[in-house]
C-alpha cells in the first residue's frame, strides 16, 4: 500500500448513483488515454464490428447524445434531474493531491467542460473542494476550487462563486458555478467551460467524521462528530469544509481567503495586517524605530527585513536576533559568539559548569539534570531552565582578549518539551544599557523508541526482524533512551498494520485512549515509570500474502503522579484533549514481525 494512493483514496465506499462515464482507473492507469469499445446493437453477431474512441471523441459523442436528449425531454415538457442524468469526472490527476510535477505531459485544462451537470467520482474526489487549493495542482497551472458553502439537500439548485488560483493569488480568475446535493449524500455541479487554460475544476477526498460513543438512557446511536471548520455533510460520515469567508467576509477589513478548516485574512498591495490579524495597516520602514529589529533593518520595495551581525540569526518574530542553540532531552547546546562577549567568561547556574572556546564561539554544555538546570511540569509542557551568566576574566588568557564591551552577561536558556513530546530550544540576543542579556527558548524532542524483546525479562531486542509462528508471545516495550526523574509516560494507543506506513486505512488497535482494548495483551509493571513493556500473542491479517504486521504506538508524557498517566484508560479525557492536540506529535513504529506457516 507504500506506492498507491492515499489512504482516504482506499476507505471511500462508492456512491450508489450509476455513472456515465468510462470506469474507473486504478493509480496505475494515471496518465494514461483510455479508450473504449463500442458494440453497436444492430451489428450482427457473424459480422461484429467494433470502434475505438479516445476520450474526447468520447465525450463529445456523449455531449451531443445528451445535448439532443434534454432538447428532445425539454420539448415534451421533462426535466431531467441532475442528480441521475450527470456526467462523471474521476481522473485521478483532478484531485487536491496531484501535483502537476507528477505528470508527464503537458498541464490538464478542461476546455471540454461546456456547462452539462457533472460529479466528482474514483480517484478525483468526493466533491469540489471549498478552500484555497495553491497553483499546480489537480493536474494543472490554475486549479478552480469553489469560494463557497456546498448546499443542504432542501435548498435545490444554487449559485457558487469559483476561484482559479494563480501567482500566489487564490482568487486569480472567478467565474460561477450551479451546484446541487442530492439524495443519495453526493453533490453534482453544473460547470461552464474555463476562460482560460489551463484551468481545471478540481476535487477532493474529504475527511470522514469521528464516532463517539453516546453513554446514557437517551441514546439511541453513537454520534458522528466533525472537526471544527468542518460540518456533516448529507451522507452523515463525510465533514465538509464550512467556508469561513461566506459569511461578514470572515471578519477580515479587507480580503478573506478561506484554507482548509479555517480561514485567513489578506490585505491589498502595499499594505500588511494589523497584530488583530484582521485589519490592515500601512507599511512602515526601517525610518519607523528601526521597524521594531532588535539590530539591522534594510529597506525593500513597499517593506522592510531586519538582520542580524555574523554568528546570531533571526528568531521566529523575523525581528530579534538570536544566539544559535541546539537543545535535546540529553544535551544541550548554547554557542555565544566569541565576537560578542570577548574578555567575558561564562558559567551556567552550577559555576562549575564554565563556557570553553573553539576559536570563533564560547560553548557550554549541559543537560536536564546537570550544571543546575530546574526542570518544571506543567498542563502542557515540561520545562528545563538555566541560566548563563557572563562575566570581565580577571586575568588575560590569551593575545585576543585584551578589552571588553559590556561588563555582564545574562543569557536565560529555556527548553520547553510539551507533553506529547515537541521539544523546544532557541534564545533571544539584544544589547540593553551596560549589560547584555540575552533570552534562550528552543525546541526538541524527547528520544522513545518501540523495541521488540526476546522474552519476558525484556533485556535482550531482536537485532534483526522477528520470525515468530501464530500463538507464539510477542514482547514489544516503549522506552526512553534518556531517564529522567520525576516524569511518567502513558502508552495512549498501540495499532498494528499489515503494511509500514502508520497511517494505513487497516489498523488493528492493541491499545486505545489508554485503554488495553485486546484482552490478550498483557501489560508489566515496572518500576520505571517512562518504560511500558506488554506481551501479546502473535497474529497475521487476514490474506495469503499477509506475512508481516508492523506495531505503531503513540506517547504522552507527564509529570510524576499526574492524574492524566497514572488513571490510564479515559476516554473521554483523551477525546477532549485531542482538541488540542499540538502537531509535533509523534507516532514511534516498529517492524516488520515475520509470520511463519
Amino acid at each position: 500500500m507504500g506506492d498507491g494512493p492515499p489512504p482516504s483514496f482506499l476507505v471511500r465506499p462508492p456512491h450508489g448513483a450509476a455513472s456515465t462515464s468510462t470506469p474507473t482507473p486504478t493509480p496505475q492507469d494515471a496518465g494514461k488515454v483510455p479508450r473504449v469499445l463500442f458494440l453497436f446493437p444492430w451489428m450482427s453477431f457473424s459480422s461484429l464490428a467494433c470502434a475505438t474512441f479516445t476520450l474526447k471523441k468520447l465525450i463529445m459523442i456523449f455531449w451531443v447524445i445528451t445535448h439532443l436528449l434534454q432538447e428532445f425531454l425539454s420539448v415534451t415538457g421533462v426535466v431531467l434531474d441532475p442528480c441521475s442524468a450527470y456526467i462523471s469526472l474521476n481522473e485521478p490527476w483532478r484531485n487536491t493531491d496531484y501535483h502537476i510535477n507528477q505528470s508527464s505531459g503537458v498541464p490538464n485544462c478542461d476546455n471540454h467542460v461546456s456547462g452539462e451537470w457533472y460529479r466528482f467520482t474514483g480517484l478525483a474526489g468526493d466533491a469540489m473542494p471549498t478552500f484555497c487549493i495553491s497553483e499546480n495542482h489537480c493536474g494543472t497551472h490554475a486549479p478552480i476550487w469553489m469560494n463557497g458553502n456546498h448546499p443542504k439537500l432542501h435548498e435545490g439548485i444554487v449559485t457558487v462563486p469559483v476561484c482559479a488560483s494563480f501567482s500566489e493569488n487564490c482568487c486569480q480568475w472567478n467565474a460561477s458555478v450551479d451546484v446541487k446535493a442530492c439524495a443519495g449524500g453526493y453533490f453534482v455541479y453544473r460547470l461552464p467551460s474555463p476562460s482560460v487554460c489551463f484551468h481545471v475544476y478540481c476535487g477532493h477526498f474529504y475527511d470522514i467524521c469521528d464516532e463517539v460513543d453516546c453513554i446514557g438512557p437517551k441514546c439511541l446511536q453513537s454520534d458522528c462528530r466533525c472537526a471544527p471548520g468542518t460540518v456533516l455533510g448529507t451522507d452523515g460520515q463525510t465533514c465538509l469544509d464550512v467556508n469561513e469567508c461566506s459569511e461578514g467576509n470572515g471578519g477580515c477589513a479587507e480580503v478573506c481567503v478561506n484554507t482548509k478548516g479555517s480561514r485567513r485574512c489578506e490585505c491589498g498591495q502595499g499594505r500588511v495586517m494589523d497584530t488583530d490579524g484582521l485589519h490592515c495597516k500601512d507599511i512602515a520602514g526601517c525610518h519607523n524605530n528601526n521597524e521594531g529589529c532588535s539590530h539591522g533593518c534594510t529597506q525593500l520595495l513597499n517593506s522592510y527585513r531586519c538582520y542580524c551581525p555574523r554568528g546570531l540569526e533571526l528568531g521566529e518574530d523575523q525581528r530579534t536576533c538570536q544566539v544559535p542553540v541546539l537543545c535535546d532531552s540529553h544535551s544541550i547546546t548554547v554557542s555565544v559568539p566569541k565576537d560578542l562577549v570577548g574578555g567575558l567568561e561564562l558559567f551556567l547556574s552550577n559555576s562549575s559548569c564554565r563556557g570553553v572556546s573553539n576559536g570563533t564561539h564560547i560553548n557550554l554544555h549541559f543537560s536536564l539534570k546537570t550544571c543546575g538546570t530546574i526542570v518544571e511540569v506543567t498542563d502542557e509542557k515540561i520545562v528545563g531552565t538555566n541560566l548563563v551568566t557572563g562575566v570581565p576574566k580577571s586575568s588575560l588568557s590569551s593575545s585576543t582578549d585584551l578589552i571588553v564591551r559590556t561588563n555582564k552577561l545574562v543569557l536565560p536558556v529555556t527548553c520547553e518539551f510539551p507533553r506529547e513530546y515537541h521539544v523546544s530550544d532557541g534564545y533571544q540576543a539584544s544589547l540593553r544599557s551596560s549589560a547584555l542579556q540575552l533570552a534562550g527558548h528552543s525546541e526538541g524532542v524527547f528520544h522513545f523508541s518501540l523495541e521488540f524483546f526476546k522474552n519476558a525479562e525484556f533485556s535482550e531486542v531482536y537485532s534483526s526482524p522477528p520470525q515468530l509462528r501464530l500463538h507464539e508471545s510477542l514482547f514489544f516495550g516503549v522506552e526512553l533512551k534518556e531517564k529522567l526523574e520525576g516524569l511518567s509516560a502513558l502508552v495512549e494507543c498501540c495499532f498494528a498494520t499489515p503494511g509500514p506506513k502508520a497511517d494505513q486505512a487497516i489498523k488493528y488497535y492493541l491499545i486505545k485512549d489508554g485503554c488495553i482494548c485486546d484482552e490478550t495483551v498483557t501489560q508489566y509493571t515496572l518500576k520505571d515509570q517512562l518504560s511500558k513493556h506488554y506481551q501479546v500473542p502473535v497474529f497475521k491479517f487476514i490474506g495469503k500474502d499477509n506475512r508481516q504486521v508492523f506495531l505503531h504506538c503513540q506517547v504522552l508524557v507527564c509529570r510524576a503522579g499526574d492524574s492524566r498517566c497514572t488513571q490510564g484508560c479515559g476516554r473521554r479525557v483523551r477525546r477532549a484533549a485531542m482538541r488540542g492536540e499540538p502537531e509535533g506529535q509523534q507516532t514511534l513504529s516498529a517492524g516488520p514481525v515475520f509470520i511463519l506457516p
